[in-house]
């Protein structure tokens, strides 16, 4: 975890060992690193290779021709929670490289898996009945690897998951096909002036609320897209089951302060505005009904936790409770400036109290 190149250490390390105690197993596993492993280590392997081909041949496989993708399909479930690759491969061995990536709570590769070759054709007779539709569409191979390639980039910083077999068992191979279409980091775009006003005023006329809670109800869904703006990988309506219960039963409690007429208004607004949304989209109507039952369902875990100030809130949201409990209009830097150091001191005091009362009888 500590290391900058832990694939190029690894490289290092394993050349070091088979030139020491040489072995098949130990030029094999050379053979094996020089496919899979990191570029800059590939000069390193098959210059040790060579100094052991005298003794130790090499297996055949290692001058096996590449495999090439010649064929790619991506399956996206209707929210665009879920999504599954399908890239064809030629070469000595025909296959399917798959990928199930996951949105919810952030871009993450939950499985990879090796199967037989056109494996996509055979994805809509697994679908059960009832199941959220996945429709299987035809992409561009270079499109699929990279997207593969920006996903494991973000499962291996957010999630490396020594454990699960199901990802590291085929990593290295997976990184190995699609390493050289990794793209650069894609620049935060928020919506622009002119498009957040128009949902807003969308949404209002949507489905507009009593005039005393026009107001309240405006707050929120600015809230709402506030949130999916920066969290919902896959665009600002995307809005899924999974990610309603992130958003209700973890970011809102520990991020956010709201008084008691935004509490109890907030189901009913996110259940209009997650409809809205998805109507927006283009999700069919049955498929919008999941997504409003799930605001229900994680209502109650949604407030318990809103209510948990030592187990849910954040340092940033503790902070802004206090500063609302003294009437602080947080709107106003130079005034929020002057409490938080105000707090911060008599906190500081408290401790310092604390520290020097002698102990009870």
């Amino acid at each position: 975890m500590t290391e900058r190149e832990p694939e190029l250490v690894l490289c290092r390390e394993v050349a070091g060992r088979a030139s020491t105690k040489q072995s098949p197993s130990g030029v094999a596993a050379l053979a094996a690193l020089d496919r899979v492993g990191p570029p800059a280590g590939h000069a390193m392997l098959q210059e040790t290779m060579e100094v052991l081909a005298a003794s130790q041949p090499v297996p055949a496989w290692h001058a096996a021709g590449p495999h090439r993708p010649v064929g790619a399909w991506c399956a996206a479930d209707v929210w665009d929670s879920e999504r599954v690759l399908f890239i064809d491969y030629d070469g000595p061995i025909p296959h399917t490289l798959m990928a199930h990536i996951g949105e919810v709570g952030g871009t993450l590769v939950d499985r990879l898996a090796l199967l037989t070759p056109q494996a996509a054709h055979a994805w809509e007779a697994t679908r059960g009945e009832g199941e959220v539709p996945m429709p299987l569409l035809e992409q561009d191979a270079a499109e699929a690897l990279v997207d593969l390639a920006a996903a494991l980039r973000l499962t291996d910083m957010t999630w490396p998951r020594p454990d699960d077999e199901d990802v590291v068992a085929l990593r290295a191979l997976a990184w190995a096909r699609c390493r050289d279409h990794l793209p650069d980091w894609a620049e935060h775009q928020p919506l622009a002036q002119g498009e957040r006003a128009r949902v807003l005023d969308a949404f209002a006329q949507a489905g507009a609320p009593a005039a005393e809670e026009a107001e309240t109800a405006r707050s929120l869904a600015e809230l709402f897209l506030d949130y999916a703006e920066n969290y919902l990988s896959r665009g600002p309506l995307c809005w899924s089951p999974g990610q309603i219960a992130v958003f209700l039963g973890d970011w809102l409690p520990r991020k956010t302060v709201l008084d008691q007429a935004h509490r109890a208004l907030l189901p009913a607004v996110l259940k209009r505005w997650v409809t809205f949304a998805l109507t927006e989209r283009g999700v069919p109507t049955p498929w919008i009904a999941p997504v409003v039952a799930a605001v229900e369902a994680h209502t109650p875990a949604f407030h318990a936790a809103f209510d948990d100030e030592e187990g849910a809130w954040g340092p940033a949201k503790q902070i802004a409770a206090a500063l609302a409990a003294r009437d602080v209009d947080l709107t106003d830097r130079d005034a929020v400036d002057a409490a938080v150091r105000a707090l911060k001191a008599e906190r500081l005091a408290q401790q310092l109290m604390d520290h020097t009362r002698p102990p009870g009888p």
